[in-house]
């Protein structure tokens, strides 16, 4: 469980985040949708102690990221090419992924191997650094290294743009099949509406570092309110 209070980041005079109370539940696939400077990435990066809070607080399970490591045990994030080390090819980050979370190499091979429909044949094998993939490639490797620990939270930031549509419907059903195999909390920001409605369990509206709205989307019953705040 995710329990944040009254969570406050400015950025000079912009208000980048300002939640009062906010509670995200075990098992929560939850869309954070909103447009640009919404405060999405700010929240993410205040979860994942990216950014310090100028007030409040996140818990992650009763811990404190700003206070203690243990968190990162059970969670996995792609924010950004900046998660990525790009000098080594997907097949050695992985490894190297693998090797710091003593996860052995064989269970990695066979958690590739689930994914490799996400990859496309375009990930692995190719002898490429990871600075030489495509955005779309890179937006893949990064997805696969969140997923491959299987943390019981994974955190994705716009993880459907640069791929190609075969690609987001692959990521669509990864996603969705992961969740419920697993009971792991997702979260997801996305500006694809369709998509984010399509995975959540639960809709966050975010606007000027306030979350506005929080939506019930069993069976994507958000997706007309969505429509009408959106102007679609």
């Amino acid at each position: 469980m995710i329990t944040i209070n009254n969570l406050k980041k400015q950025f000079g005079q912009t208000i980048a985040c300002d939640i009062p109370s906010f509670t995200i539940n075990d098992g929560d696939v939850l869309g954070l949708v909103g447009n640009n400077g919404a405060g999405k990435t700010t929240l993410f990066r205040l979860m994942l102690d990216l950014l310090k809070p100028d007030e409040g607080s996140i818990l992650i399970n009763d811990i404190n990221p700003a206070q203690s490591e243990a968190w990162k045990e059970t969670t996995g994030a792609h924010i950004d090419d900046s998660f990525l080390i790009d000098y080594l090819t997907p097949e050695e980050y992985f490894a190297f992924i693998g090797k710091i979370s003593t996860v052995p190499q064989t269970v990695i091979n066979d958690r590739i191997a689930q994914l490799e429909p996400l990859a496309g044949g375009e990930v692995m094998g190719q002898k490429k650094l990871i600075r030489n993939l495509s955005a779309g490639n890179r937006q893949k490797v990064g997805i696969m290294a969140a997923l491959i620990r299987q943390p019981q939270l994974l955190i994705l930031d716009e993880p459907f743009n640069f791929l190609d549509p075969t690609s987001q419907n692959q990521l669509k059903h990864i996603l969705t099949q992961y969740a419920q195999e697993t009971g792991a909390t997702v979260i997801v920001s996305s500006h694809n509406l369709q998509h984010t409605v399509d995975i959540s369990t639960r809709i966050a509206l975010m606007e000027k570092g306030h979350i506005l709205r929080d939506l019930n989307n069993e069976n994507g019953s958000s997706r007309q309110e969505l429509a009408d705040y959106f102007g679609e």
